[in-house]
Parts: structure tokens; sequence; C-alpha cells
């Protein structure tokens, strides 16, 4: 058994741990970089360079983590990476941790080279932070991570003002009183009735704006008593390109699809990202933290803790992974583990007929996505290597299937099974199965949200390219989601196009088509037959989204994103946003 050297640190067992540290360091400083960048692409407007900067940001990471093996092998000797020191290395880094404000995240970049530098019979915790070394928990900082207004002395309206102006955005209000107005009414009917204010009545707010897409959010939370009411506040451009506060988001399913794994990557400036986590749980206490960690923009943190809850998952129960339900994917084999809300996702070693791709092109559309704006509808993909399960805990049905079709995938280290390269997503219910067994109204709603979840996409940037309702997933709270890639596209670079007429009958009869076509070309009029197999499909999908069907709806839009003018979809439907005329003011 291996066993991890617990003398004290040497000379050079120190200086490994110290240049990791070097490494995360400067990964961090280019994190908070981007946060403050973020502010000004907002307030001047520049949203494609504010959507360039998000989607740039997700490799930083590993090109820090690359760049930290390569200083380690010029710098150190080989034998530093053995089980006689790299125990004694980590013991260095906890010293160098225990006064640091990132403490889980600089152990997940020390895990990150480690698996680079060493064999994978060293991932255990003598090696590695398989478990977390130093807590979180009451870090001390010189600035808190979120500030406190105390209405009952100027006023709630007065407080609300002052509170979004200490944000300090340089562009002017179109009128931020009658904003104000707006807050308080909502505020006040969310809170219980009757309305009593108890002497700890506060606002807390997050220390940084949010940024996403074309909206700042203001983060808080309103305590009086033992009620709590978190809140969302985004901040737009209007028309005349003046500040204003659009809606404010208190519903529960509202903030929980703000804040959803489809939606993540907001861009802020965080000092210390466990006390900003603390604070979004009591927001969203459904939230798993490795789900908000991803909200906040640290990706990798996010994985590592999502791990760490699988393998405690798997300690404490007995089910075996199965098949997932549904249509079999002709590209991606899928299984589940019954009690883990998930689902494990390899690419078969070839795909079947008619689907003619490879693993490569797999991997290169699932990198696509993971840089894409998902603008809600696309599930997050966290993607691990070299995941081993108990050999137990796979059924014998799904052993003999990956045998068959993923072996190139599969390795076998005494009684566990490796999966070499896999990705994870939440597990939802299949759009074909859900409309299979829907009444009317939720077949209806269903219907119309995904015509919606096509558009939302396109305006993204992103086409689905495969329709089929099994590429769908509907999540707890009913929206539709995509979440099968293996087709996907970018809109500018899909060529759609009407059907030509046919010249004659013979060319009607024809069973090929009698005109060229393109390997990028799409024609959507003939989505419809696959699309209504159900005439209550149809009725919807007529009534409401008629210009999916429609080549030049899709080149209106791919000629607006080609000139680099960002197709706005708000994250919070239109019901909630603030009327633009000035209300009267709230009573007492």
């Amino acid at each position: 058994m291996l066993r991890a050297t617990m003398t004290t640190p040497r000379p050079v067992e120190a200086q490994v741990a110290r240049a990791l540290l070097d490494g995360f360091e400067t990964h961090y400083a280019l994190m908070r970089q981007t946060g403050h960048a973020a502010k000004g692409l907002f307030e001047a407007r520049e949203w494609a360079s504010l959507m360039r900067l998000q989607a740039e940001r997700i490799g930083w990471y590993d090109t820090r983590v690359a760049e930290s093996v390569q200083r380690l092998r010029k710098e150190f000797p080989a034998e530093v990476f053995s089980d006689e020191h790299w125990g004694a290395v980590k013991l260095a880094y906890i010293v160098l941790l225990l006064e640091h404000q990132q403490p889980a995240l600089a152990e997940v970049f020390f895990n990150s080279v480690t698996t680079r530098v060493l064999h994978r019979r060293y991932f255990q915790n003598q090696f590695m932070f398989v478990r977390p070394s130093v807590s979180t928990e009451y870090l001390d900082l010189e600035e808190p991570s979120y500030r406190c207004y105390y209405p009952a002395r100027t006023g709630l309206r007065k407080t609300l003002a002052t509170l979004v102006k200490d944000f300090g955005l340089t562009p002017p209000f179109a009128d931020l009183e009658r904003d104000v107005n707006c807050v308080v009414r909502a505020l006040r009917r969310a809170m219980p009735r009757p309305l009593v204010v108890e002497s700890n009545f506060q606002l807390q707010v997050l220390e940084a704006l949010m940024f996403r897409g074309q909206e700042a959010y203001v983060v808080g939370r309103a305590i009086n008593g033992v009620t709590m009411v978190p809140f969302v506040v985004p901040i737009v451009f209007d028309a005349s390109g003046r500040l204003t506060l659009d809606a404010v988001l208190l519903d529960a399913g509202q903030l929980s699809i703000l804040f959803s794994s489809t939606r993540a990557y907001f861009l802020a400036d965080i000092d210390v990202p466990s006390t900003w986590v603390h604070f979004l749980k009591r927001m969203l206490p459904t939230k798993p933290t490795w789900e908000l960690y991803a909200m906040i923009g640290f990706g990798k943190a996010s994985k590592a803790i999502f791990y760490r809850d699988f393998l405690h998952h798997l300690r404490h129960s007995t089910d075996v992974m199965t098949l997932a339900p549904g249509i079999e994917g002709l590209v991606m084999l899928v299984f589940t583990l019954p009690s883990f809300p998930y689902v494990f996702k390899l690419i078969r070693d070839r795909a079947r007929p008619p689907k003619d791709i490879d693993p490569a092109m797999v991997k290169n559309r699932y990198h696509l996505v993971k840089r894409a704006d998902r603008a809600g509808r696309m599930a997050d993909t966290l993607e691990y290597a070299d995941v081993a399960v108990p050999r137990t805990r796979l059924s014998a049905a799904l052993l003999e299937e990956l045998q068959r079709e993923v072996p190139s995938q599969l390795t076998f280290d005494g009684d566990r099974v490796v999966f070499r390269h896999v990705y994870i997503e939440r597990r939802m219910t299949p759009l074909d199965l859900y409309l299979r067994k829907a009444s009317t109204p939720e077949l209806e709603a269903a219907t119309d949200d995904f015509g919606r979840c096509l558009k939302e996409l396109a305006a993204a940037n992103i086409f689905a390219g495969d329709l089929l309702y099994k590429n769908f997933g509907v999540t707890r709270l009913g929206r539709v989601v995509f979440y099968d890639y293996d087709e996907v596209d970018l809109v500018t670079q899909v060529n759609f196009r009407q059907l030509p007429k046919a010249r004659d009958d013979e060319d009607e009869l024809r069973a090929e088509p009698w005109f060229r076509v393109g390997p990028k070309d799409v024609f959507p009029e003939e989505w419809r037959p696959f699309l209504f197999t159900d005439p209550r499909v149809q009725a919807v999908l007529e009534a409401k989204h008629p210009e999916l069907f429609e080549a030049s709806f899709w080149n209106g839009l791919k000629q607006r994103l080609e000139s680099g003018r960002p197709v706005h979809v708000r994250p919070y439907p239109d019901a909630v946003r603030f009327p633009r005329t000035r209300p009267a003011a709230p009573g007492a």
C-alpha cells in the first residue's frame, strides 16, 4: 500500500508547493481581472466583448495548470514526483493554505497538477485533496463579501436607491426613483402579512454585481425577524442608453432558473468565492454546492466538489448502474444510477448508422457547447477522465453493453471499472417520453417551451441540428432543455434554404433531391413531418412558432449575429418586468 511520508517537508518539497501555489494565484488574479473588466464592458455596452471574455475565461484554468506542470518538470528533479516526496509536498501546500483566502480552489488546482505529474495509483488522499483539508467557514476577510443596509434608519426607498448607487455604475439611470418604487412594492408583497418591521430588518447584498449577457444583477436577501426573502434585481439599458432596474426576481422557481446549471458562469469580481457560495446557499438551499461554484465561474472547483459528492453517494448507496430509459442514442451510450439524479455518457467507439461521426468530432462539439452562452437551454456537462467505479455497481446488462459498444473507453483495475472519458449531466425526462404521457395542458406547455427553446438557442448562435424530441429533456420546473450535442453547430455556420419548387411531376416523384444539397444546407420546411406526429403538437407549433419552419427567420437571425449584434434573451419572463411609466409612490 502506498503511504505518504509524514515527516517535515524538506526545502525542495516546500519549493514545489510554493511553485504550485504561484500557479494558482496567477490563475486567480486573472479571474479577478475578468470580473473587473466585465463591469467596464457592461457600462460601455460592449456585448460581443463581454460574451467573448466569458467564453475565453473557461480555457484559462487548463492553461495555468499546463504552465505549472511545465515549470515543475523544468525546475525540480524527477524523484519529487513519487510517493517518497509528494505526500510531503501536499503537507507543505497545506501549511501555505492555512491563512489563504481561496483554500478550496487552491486545493483543486493542486489536484489538477497532481493528476498530470503522478500515476493514477497515487489518486488517493495521501497525495491529493480527495477530502478538503482547510475549512472555508468563517474566513477572516479584510472586506466583507456582502453589504448590510438598515431601512429603519432612512426608509426603504432611500435605502434601496443608496444600495444601487453604491455599486458605482457610471451610466445614468433613466428614472431610479420610479424603479425603486417598483422594487419596494414587490418586496412588500413578498413579505408575510401582517408586515411587522422587526429590529433586525436589513437588506444584505453581495459586494459586487454579477454580469451575464446584457444584464447586471444585484443579488441579495431581505431579513426581517426570522423571515428571509431572497431577491435579484436585473439592471439593463433602455432604448435611450440609460440604466433601469428591469424587475425584481423573488419567486423560488425564477431564481432557480436564473442560477441554473444551464446558465452557468456569471462574471463577477470575487475576493473570496466560498463566502459567495455560502451566501447563495442560504438563498437557494436546494442548490448543490458544486452548482453554485459553477454559477460564479469556478468550473473546476465545481467538478471537484461534484466528484466528492459522487464518491460519497457511492459509499452510502447499494443500487447498480443501468442503461438510461428512453430511445438509445446512436452516438452516445447513456447510463444512470437510479438513486443519483445524473446520467453518465460515453462516446460509442463507432456511431450507429445513419450517423457518420467519430469521437473526436463529438468531443469538439461538446467543447463548443462548453464555451457557448447556453442561454438557459443547454445542460451543463461535467467532463471527467479515469472515473473508477466498483464493478459490482454495474448491472450485468450494462457491463455487457459497455464491453460491446465502448471497449476503448474501459480499463479493468482489480475490482473496479475505469471509464477513460465520461460526460455527466443532470438527469431529465426525455421530451419524447414526457409528451407521450402528458396531459393536454402539459403537452401544450411543453411544446410551446420547445419552440422557445429552439429560438433562444438560436439567439445564442446555437443550432441544435437534430431536432428529434429524444434529444431534449424536461426539467423538474417544466423547462425544455437541449442535451444531445453530437450534431450541434453555430447558426452562423449553417446554410438555411427554402426548398426549391419542383420543375415538373418527375421531380416530385424522385426518391432523391433533384437539386444540389451541400453538407451545411438545412431546409426548415422539412422539419414539419417529424415534429408534427401529434396533431396537438402541430397546433401549438403552428400557432405560436410558425417562423421556425421558414428559412427567412433563420437567415434574418444569422445576419444579425454575423453583424455583431447579439440577440437579447432575458432569463426571466416579461410578466415580471416593471412598467416603464411612473407608478404611484407606495404607502408607508
